[in-house]
């Protein structure tokens, strides 16, 4: 269903449904209520259909969530003409970062061995491509690419358990604050960052942060490749 043409019912009447219209209903459940609320009956009960008819098109939960990634995560944003593997790597993150805190449910639909659909290995390959020319090794590459999506599901985690109380930092701060309020003496490396963070206004920056770092350290590699 991800790579081939899609398929049409065998047998019964002219299809009333297509797999996309199927693939949105569960995204928009998924969206609502989170990936454990998605159900063939929920699905069939939303487009207005039996769940026995949903069966024609679909052969269970495991295919549904699949289309749902697939539809939910997109084709990936088309990059500038000008090569630059900074711009573009930090470019396709933010983007990454966009598509989790709409469809916060990616988190739990993209874990553990699964087939992955052409548009989600079309992120991969952008961002791979962007690494071309730099002398890193196929591995390497690989593995920026898994530093980068490990970045943004953290940062995707962190807003989803903060959800609807605000930014997960600020959270983080408020509790802190709170207990060094009281047991500061104890944590004094603790409460002198606390409150140069407060003072500076540094706070929610978790993800630039790490970007950044990552980024960085992505140069450092690629100057030494390019000067050996």
């Amino acid at each position: 269903m991800l790579w081939g043409p899609r398929p049409k019912p065998s047998r019964g009447p002219k299809p009333a449904l297509s797999l996309d219209r199927i693939a949105r209903a569960g995204v928009e459940i998924a969206d609502a209520e989170g990936l454990p609320a998605v159900s063939m009956q929920r699905v069939a009960g939303l487009l207005d259909f039996t769940k026995m008819s949903l069966y024609r098109y679909v052969p269970g939960k495991a295919e549904l969530v699949a289309l749902m990634v697939e539809t939910a995560i997109g084709e990936p944003p088309q990059q500038e003409t000008v090569r630059d593997w900074r711009r573009e790597l930090r470019d396709w993150t933010h983007r990454l970062v966009t598509v989790f805190d709409r469809h916060p449910w990616l988190l739990d639909a993209t874990v553990g061995p699964r087939v992955m659909g052409p548009k989600e290995l079309a992120w991969m390959e952008q961002a791979l491509a962007a690494l071309d020319g730099t002398g890193l090794t196929g591995s390497e590459r690989m593995d920026a690419v898994v530093l980068l999506t490990g970045h943004v599901r953290g940062i995707a985690q962190q807003a989803r358990a903060a959800r609807p109380m605000g930014a997960p930092e600020k959270q983080l701060a408020a509790a802190l604050g709170e207990l060094m309020r009281e047991h500061g003496e104890r944590y004094p490396a603790l409460t002198a960052a606390l409150t140069s963070a407060h003072h500076s206004g540094g706070q929610d920056q978790a993800l630039e942060f790490g970007l950044h770092r990552i980024l960085d350290g992505l140069a450092v590699l690629i100057t030494e490749r390019c000067a050996s």
